[in-house]
Order: C-alpha cells, then sequence, then structure tokens
C-alpha cells in the first residue's frame, strides 16, 4: 500500500503531462491564419524568446553562485546535505521550464485564436483556453513529477525507504531539509522571471500607451505604433512566463510545507503512527492531494464552452466559472477520501501554546475544505472589486469624468477597500484550519487550494492569449467582427488575471504560513516574543521590506516607459511614412529598450529579498553569538513583518491595477455618465487611460511580485533554520536564584523548576547539555486555571516515567 501511494503523484502528474501533449499536438493543429497574421505572431515569439534566453543566461550565474552559498551551508550545518545543491538546481531548472514552455504556446495559440475568431466566438474560446490548459497541465505536472521524485530519492537515500521509530523523524527531517532547496530554487527563478517579466510587459505597455494615445494618438495596437509589438511580447513574458514560474513555486512550496508539518505530527505521536502507509501518512497526503488535483483540473477543463456566437463577456464568464467550481468541487471528495483513506482516525498533535490534543481525520478535511472556501472566495472578492459592470468599476468610470485626478484617487481607494474583505477572509480561514489541525491543517488548507492550480493556470493563462490575438487582429487589419470577439475574451481575460493573482496572493499567504510554522518548529523556537527589542526591530524592518520593494519595481517600469517612448517619438520623427502606413516602424528597437531595462533593473529587489534574510543572521549572530535562539527570533519577526505587510500590499495593488484597466475597457461599448452615453475618445476615456498607465505596474509589476517576496523570504528563513537551531538557556532563568534550580538537563527544552521559599517557580530554560542518569525534572502545568506538578525521571536507558508530587501552593509557567 506504501509504494502505491508514494509512486500516486508521479503517475498522476504522467497522466497531466501526457493529456497536456495531446492537447499541444490540438491546438498547434489550428489554422494559423495568413501570411502576414504568421510574420506577426513570430516576431512576437522571437522576441519573447529573446528576452527568456537572455534572462536565464543571467539567471545561471545566480544559480552557480548561490549553489556554492548552499554548498558551504550544507558543510557547515550537519542537517543540511550537500545534495541540497544538487536539489537547488534541478528546481531553478523546471521552474525556468515551466515558465519558458507556457510561453511557448501562448505564442503559438495568439494567431491560431486570432483565425479562429473569424469563424466564430466559441471557437476562438476553444482555441485560447486550449493553450491556457496546456499552460497549466504543464506547470502543476512539472511541479509534482519533480517534488515527487525527489522526496522518493532522498527518503530511499537517507532512510532506505523505510520509517525507523527511534530515528525516522530526524532522519525524514533530512529529507525535508535538502528537499527544500527543491523549492528554494523553483521560487528564486520565479522571483526574477515575475519581477524581470513584469518590469518588460509594462514598460512596453506604458510606453505604448503613452506613445501611441498620447504622441500620436493611435491605438497601441496599432501597426504604426514601434512599441506594439514589445508590448505584445510583454504579455507573455510577464503575464504567461512569469505567471507560470510563480505557481510553479507555490505549489511546491505548499506542499513541502504541508509534509514538513505532517512529520512533526508523527514525532509529536512519539516517532511512530499506526496506518498502512509505512507509518508516513501525513508526509505522503500533501502530495497526494496535489497528484489528485491535476487529474481534477484536467476534468474541468471538458466543462469550459459556450454554444452561442452572439455571447458577451458574462456568458464567457460563467463557463470558466462552471469549469473553476466544477474542479473545486472534485477536489473537495478527494480530500474526504484522501484524509479517511491515508491518516489515523485520531492522531495527536501539538498545538503551540496548548500542548498535545486530539485531532480526527474529518478534522484534517474540515481544515482542507477550509483551504478551498478560501480560493473561491477570494476569486469572487476579486471579480466583485475588478470585474466589468461592477459597481466599484462603474464608481472609478463615474470619476473619470472630471479628470484623470478624481480617476486616480477612486482606484486608489478601491485597492485599499478590497483588503478588508480578503484579509478578513485570510484571517478567518487562518483561525479556522488551525483550530481544526494545528498548523498542519494550515498547510493542508493551502494544498486543498493550490490542488486545482492547473485549472487556475488555465483561466489565468487564456487572458494574455485572448490579449494578443486581438493585437494580431488590430495589426494585420481583420474584420472588425473578429476585433470585437477578441475583445470579448480579452476583457474576460482581464477579470480572470486579476482572479488568477488573487488566486496567487491567497496561496502564499497560506504557504507562508505554513513555511513560517515550519521554521519555528526547525530552530526549537516557542514563538516569536515582540517585546524582546531586537525581534520588534525586526519586525518593522520586514513591514518596510514590501514597499521600497514595490518602489523600485515601479521606478524600474517608470525609467523604462520613458526610454520607450522617447524611442517612439525618433522614430516619429526620423523614419517618414510611419504615420501613412508606407514607412516600417524598427519594432526591434523597443524590444531591445524593454529587455535591457528589465534584465537590468530587476537585479536589485531580487538581492534585496534574498539579501536581507541573510544579513538579519550576520548581524544578529555578531550581537548575540551565544544566543541562537534569540537570532532566530529576530529572523522570525523579519519573516513576520514581510508576510503581514506583503499580503496587504499585494492585494491593493493587484486590485487597484484590475480595477483601472477595466474602468478603461468600459468605455470600449460605451457608458453612462451623466445620463448621456459617452464611448472611446472623449475626455473621461483620455483619463482612464491614464488611470489604467499607473495601474499597469501595480498589477503587472510590483503586486504579483509581492507573492513570491513572502514565499522566499519564509523560505530562505527554512533553509537558514538549522543553523539557528539547538538551545540555549533563556534570559528569564536570571530571574531568579540560580543557585537554587535544581540541575536538569535533556535533549530539548524542558520545563525547570526553582525552588524559592518552598514554592515551585517554573521557568522556561532550554538545556543544551547530554543527558545523564536519573534527574529529576519537576514540571508544573496548568489545565483550567489549576496547578498540576508530575515529576519526570529520566534514566540511564532514555526512558521517562512521570509520578504526580504535591500541588505546589503557588506556581506559574
Amino acid at each position: 500500500m506504501e509504494s502505491f501511494v508514494i509512486y500516486l503523484p508521479i503517475v498522476l502528474s504522467l497522466v497531466g503531462l501526457l493529456y497536456m501533449l495531446v492537447k499541444r499536438a490540438w491546438v498547434m493543429k489550428q489554422d494559423a491564419g495568413d501570411g502576414k497574421m504568421k510574420e506577426i505572431s513570430d516576431h512576437i515569439y522571437e522576441g519573447a524568446l529573446a528576452f527568456l534566453n537572455a534572462e536565464y543566461r543571467l539567471l545561471a550565474i545566480f544559480v552557480f553562485a548561490a549553489s556554492i552559498v548552499l554548498a558551504g551551508v550544507s558543510f557547515l550545518v550537519p542537517s543540511t546535505h550537500i545534495l541540497i545543491v544538487v536539489a537547488f538546481i534541478i528546481g531553478a531548472i523546471f521552474s525556468a521550464f515551466a515558465g519558458n514552455m507556457g510561453m511557448k504556446i501562448a505564442t503559438k495559440t495568439n494567431v491560431r485564436t486570432t483565425q479562429a475568431a473569424r469563424t466564430s466566438l466559441p471557437q476562438a474560446l476553444k482555441v485560447s483556453f486550449g493553450g491556457g490548459t496546456v499552460m497549466g497541465l504543464g506547470v502543476a505536472g512539472l511541479a509534482v513529477l519533480g517534488l515527487t521524485s525527489f522526496f522518493i530519492l532522498f527518503y530511499q537515500m537517507f532512510m532506505g525507504g523505510v520509517w525507523s521509530a527511534e530515528t525516522g523523524v530526524s532522519d525524514m527531517t533530512m529529507v525535508l531539509e535538502t528537499l527544500a532547496g527543491f523549492s528554494l530554487g523553483a521560487e528564486s527563478i520565479a522571483l526574477f522571471a515575475r519581477v524581470g517579466g513584469g518590469i518588460y510587459t509594462k514598460a512596453a505597455d506604458v510606453g505604448a500607451d503613452l506613445a501611441g494615445k498620447v504622441q500620436a494618438d493611435i491605438p497601441e495596437d496599432d501597426p504604426r505604433n514601434p512599441a506594439t509589438i514589445a508590448d505584445n511580447v510583454g504579455d507573455n513574458v510577464g503575464d504567461v512566463a512569469g505567471m507560470g514560474a510563480d505557481l510553479f513555486g507555490s505549489y511546491v512550496a505548499t506542499v513541502l510545507a504541508a509534509m514538513v508539518l505532517g512529520n512533526y505530527i508523527i514525532k509529536d505521536m512519539g516517532g511512530m503512527i499506526e496506518d498502512a502507509f509505512g507509518g508516513i501518512g501525513p508526509i505522503l497526503l500533501p502530495m497526494a492531494i496535489a497528484g489528485v488535483g491535476i487529474v481534477i483540473s484536467l476534468l474541468g477543463t471538458f466543462f469550459v464552452k459556450i454554444s452561442s456566437n452572439d455571447a458577451k463577456e458574462p456568458e464567457v464568464q460563467k463557463a470558466l466559472n462552471i469549469g473553476n467550481w466544477a474542479s473545486i468541487l472534485m477536489v473537495a471528495i478527494s480530500c474526504f477520501v484522501l484524509c479517511k483513506f491515508m491518516l489515523p482516525e485520531t492522531m495527536q498533535m501539538n498545538f503551540f501554546g496548548e500542548g498535545l490534543q486530539d485531532i480526527s481525520s474529518m478534522r484534517v478535511f474540515y481544515a482542507c475544505l477550509v483551504g478551498l472556501v478560501v480560493g473561491a472566495g477570494i476569486s469572487a472578492f476579486t471579480e466583485y472589486y475588478t470585474g466589468l459592470g461592477k459597481p466599484p468599476i462603474l464608481k472609478i468610470v463615474q470619476q473619470s469624468s472630471t479628470g484623470a485626478g478624481t480617476n486616480i484617487i477612486a482606484g486608489l481607494a478601491t485597492g485599499m477597500i478590497s483588503t478588508f474583505s480578503s484579509v478578513l477572509l485570510f484571517a478567518a480561514a487562518i483561525w479556522m484550519s488551525y483550530a481544526f489541525a494545528g498548523f498542519y491543517g494550515v498547510a493542508l488548507a493551502a494544498s486543498a487550494m493550490m490542488a486545482t492550480t492547473a485549472m487556475q493556470l488555465a483561466i489565468d493563462a487564456f487572458g494574455p492569449i485572448a490579449d494578443n490575438a486581438g493585437g494580431i487582429a488590430e495589426m494585420s487589419e481583420q474584420d472588425p467582427i473578429v476585433r470585437e470577439r477578441t475583445d470579448i475574451l480579452d476583457a474576460v481575460g482581464n477579470t480572470t488575471a486579476a482572479t488568477g493573482k488573487g488566486f496567487a496572493i491567497a496561496s502564499a499567504a497560506l504557504t507562508s504560513l505554513a513555511l513560517f510554522a515550519a521554521y519555528v518548529t526547525f530552530t526549537g523556537i516557542d514563538g516569536i516574543n515582540i517585546f524582546k527589542a531586537p525581534v520588534l526591530a525586526m519586525l518593522f524592518v520586514g513591514g518596510m521590506v514590501p514597499v521600497v520593494f514595490s518602489a523600485l519595481a515601479m521606478n524600474a517600469v517608470g525609467k523604462a516607459a520613458m526610454e520607450m517612448v522617447n524611442e517612439v517619438v525618433r522614430q516619429f520623427k526620423e523614419i517618414p511614412g510611419i504615420m501613412e502606413g508606407t514607412g516600417k516602424p524598427e519594432y526591434d528597437k523597443c524590444v531591445d529598450i524593454s529587455t535591457k531595462a528589465s534584465l537590468k533593473e530587476m537585479m536589485l529587489p531580487g538581492l534585496l529579498t534574498i539579501g536581507f534574510p541573510i544579513i538579519i543572521v550576520l548581524i544578529g549572530k555578531l550581537a548575540y553569538p551565544s544566543n541562537n535562539l534569540l537570532v532566530a527570533e529576530m529572523l522570525g519577526g523579519y519573516m513576520a513583518g514581510v508576510t503581514v505587510s506583503g499580503v496587504l500590499w499585494a492585494i491593493f495593488q493587484n486590485n487597484a491595477g484590475g480595477a483601472w484597466d477595466n474602468a478603461k475597457k468600459s468605455f470600449e461599448a460605451g457608458v453612462e455618465i451623466n445620463g448621456e452615453m459617452t464611448y472611446k475618445g472623449s475626455e473621461a476615456h483620455k483619463a482612464a487611460v491614464t488611470g489604467d498607465t499607473v495601474g499597469d505596474p501595480f498589477k503587472d509589476t510590483s503586486g504579483p511580485s509581492m507573492n513570491i517576496l513572502i514565499k522566499l523570504t519564509c523560505l530562505i528563513g527554512l533553509v537558514i533554520a538549522p543553523i539557528l537551531g539547538g538551545g540555549h538557556v533563556s534570559d528569564e532563568v536570571s530571574a531568579v536564584n540560580k543557585s537554587e534550580i535544581k540541575k536538569c538537563s535533556s535533549e530539548g527544552k524542558k520545563a525547570c523548576c526553582a525552588k524559592t521559599e518552598n514554592k515551585d517557580l517554573v521557568v522556561n530554560a532550554g538545556i543544551n547539555q547530554p543527558s545523564t542518569d536519573s534527574n529529576v525534572i519537576p514540571v508544573s502545568t496548568i489545565k483550567d486555571g489549576e496547578t498540576i506538578s508530575e515529576n519526570e525521571i529520566k534514566t540511564s536507558s532514555g526512558e521517562i516515567s512521570v509520578e504526580p508530587i504535591e500541588k505546589s501552593e503557588k506556581s506559574s509557567l
């Protein structure tokens, strides 16, 4: 049974990858249109590929340098194996390949969607969503295949494929610590792909907008606009390759965090549990959920279809929603079966500050349900704040009538107020999933939500494909009905892109908390005490980093967009006949500007993310060389600050940018302002274009990067954790007469008892001494307001016996 379940995710991931190849072959068989359409599509493909190749060459240097650092850590820290370097490199390669694969299929699907739109809207949806399906299944399949394969490899190498009651937990810790390298490699590449791709796409988009609509009064997709190819390339390297690498990293990190916490459930139960899976059911469960989720997402794609050629945005959105909801429902059923099948009926779990508690497999399933509700809820909230025709969008449209200033104010307010419902949803989800099954429940909530990643990515990737299809229709001068159909898909794609980013934010929030819990467990600290000045200081530093990160990304877009505008203006002046259509713009010059700017500007935000945790540990070690746990708390405070601040900034920027974008698009069909219909070209529309220009880097550059910032920060903390592990005598011991403290020792932290005036005073003291024979360790526990005292007697054989002692007159924990 164990061998069947452990290999099941690999089998299911291969099923997903096989169907992905079948779907890719179907997409490539579709008609690619006439020569002019193919020429434009080839320009987009070559530009996107040139950027990714240049980016990956640069990232190869980073991976090499990071590998050397990890190798050094593995030699310094006994619990970190040298194979973490191999896992890191393979994780980086898998992540890069996932993004590259998604970009390639998107740039081949766009022109086929344009051609399909010449036939019918249902066929255009089928082709564009087919391209998205290829990307979704490819990313999810690679993530599960890579993570599961490495887990099996390390499990066999370090443990011989057999769980030992005596050393199983510590050996599995080594396995998972090494496996963290795979996740770290994936997230590192995702950070640069997301930031670099975001800078590229928005530098091109903003440049095309400003140069085309402001300088020359032509649409951004007009073939006379020199920046239009760069704009369409940007849709692929940012919204496709960047999103693919982002969710690949999230998928891996979520499953890894749940596996780490599953290992500590086994530890809480004495190092051995009775199940049909070799005693590692809680560790295998997250991988099983991920594997089953791939096949379920595959089935969900069959629900996405429309029949009417006269369908509008609501009908297309409904078709996508049906596929999404069908996938969520099937995942819920699967989670019930897997939890009942793979977990013992009752387990014991250590709740922080509450001790061991019994939890049932049903409570674990309830935690999974919480995650699915969060995934659905965040999509609904995001759609409300960013969807066409929704009250927040209409409010921005109305305020556009008085100029760009009021449009921007309304958009900012929409983004800010949108944090209210989303954060309350996250807070309720964290609280409920923890109440059901501790931090293991939080991690499984994230795992269940991420189980539909393939479906979410398919829905999300279809948007940029439709956007590109519309651009190709415009540049190749197709019939207006073709552009009308692609615009319907593009408008829905804007909403699905926003909801996709909301999904990524939710996954990042829950994943980061699960990683944070794993970090606390690895380091051996009991929590983060913000009343300690160094910890509080790092909490504020962590809260600052997402703000500075966002500023760096926004500045990068602004600088690159300015270069782009200057280049476009130069071409308008120096190349005769561009405006008349007789002269050909130099598209490659604009592509080069975006490529060079994005590669240059992505380095500083990346170094900020990776460097800060390392600097904090170095400062902590210099200031407190013998107090590793305080340094661990300092880094934990920093991680907490980054997570809370990053989630808020991500929600705000994502929803504000999405709202501005659809407010602008509302004018294409016409909107009523002060009793009059208003269309494109009006002053209100020009104000909306300005607002969208501000919102573009919000939703596609700095906003999405927050997800990777908080996940990568927590992953780096997890990798650093073994360096900070180990106990020390707590500062609180100095508050009592140290000479009166009974000598006690243990392999871990114990509550030690001090005699003062014939009363027992319990203090927290981490002991880092070897075990000695027959130590008497008085331990006091407060239960229901009553203090219960016991003697723990540790013998030379390592056994611990517990004897009740007379209750203290007064004691405190």
